[in-house]
């Protein structure tokens, strides 16, 4: 996952919503997000059937994971555990607080370089491992829009955020309850970028090359998760420009 777009609105009914590329080889071997881990039955995610974990997901008590390389570490590495096992980690957790505490505690140089996005009802983190430092840490997300890529949140260095930042602040909010994700949908497929920028600063990443845009999701999270309502989770199956965005079975 190259891109996260969050949503935070502490105080809302649907306080959490996320929408996020992610950019991928193609070659490397996935499944679209379901029930696939036998000992976590509560766990919704894509499968990384190379790595064994994932790189988005939500369980069943509301939580939501999401990781990204940092930047100039695409792929796996001799000796060190895949990141994907990082999303399986903050789900085995019924809170976000507790999966970033326990999260914390992991040794950073037994992955390489990552971003982590934890997230539930009532608390939004990332956590960052920029694999020089002595430890995992812990940024609290303010209320409002954010976006992540390879660097920092909301980091205007990078020419993705600084093009769709401000174009997702600007459009409308999506509506979980009525279905209504078209502009986030639009924004996520968009192949825009300035010829200055070059390629990979568009949203939806080299649709023909060997590298890019693999899948596209959607995701809402209720104040109660399961009980007044169910979170919404949505999956486009390929670069979203070219394929349908499907709900999961939750």
């Amino acid at each position: 996952m190259c891109t996260l777009i969050v949503l935070w609105r502490p105080e809302h009914a649907w306080p959490l919503i996320i929408g996020g590329n992610r950019d991928e080889m193609r070659n490397r071997p996935w499944t679209p997000p379901g029930r696939h881990w036998k000992d976590r039955p509560e766990v919704v995610a894509g499968l990384d059937r190379l790595g064994g974990g994932s790189w988005l997901g939500i369980n069943d008590f509301g939580v939501t994971a999401v990781v990204m390389n940092r930047e100039g570490t695409l792929g796996p590495e001799r000796g060190k555990r895949s990141r994907g096992e990082l999303i399986l980690e903050a789900l085995d957790h019924s809170e976000a607080r507790e999966a970033t505490q326990a999260l914390c505690d992991l040794d950073p140089g037994a992955y390489r370089a990552f971003n982590l996005f934890v997230g539930d009802p009532v608390s939004a983190y990332w956590l960052r491992n920029r694999g020089t430092s002595e430890s995992v840490e812990l940024f609290g997300i303010p209320p409002g829009l954010h976006m992540l890529t390879a660097r920092e949140l909301d980091d205007s260095e990078v020419a993705r955020i600084r093009i769709y930042l401000p174009r997702f602040r600007d459009a409308g909010t999506p509506d979980p309850e009525q279905g209504a994700w078209h502009v986030w949908q639009s924004l996520l497929a968009s192949q825009l970028y300035p010829e200055e920028d070059g390629p990979h600063a568009a949203m939806n990443v080299n649709p023909t090359g060997a590298f890019g845009t693999v899948c596209s999701h959607l995701v809402a999270i209720p104040r109660h998760p399961g009980f007044e309502k169910k979170p919404v989770f949505l999956f486009a199956n390929g670069p979203p420009d070219d394929n349908p965005f499907v709900s999961i079975a939750l």
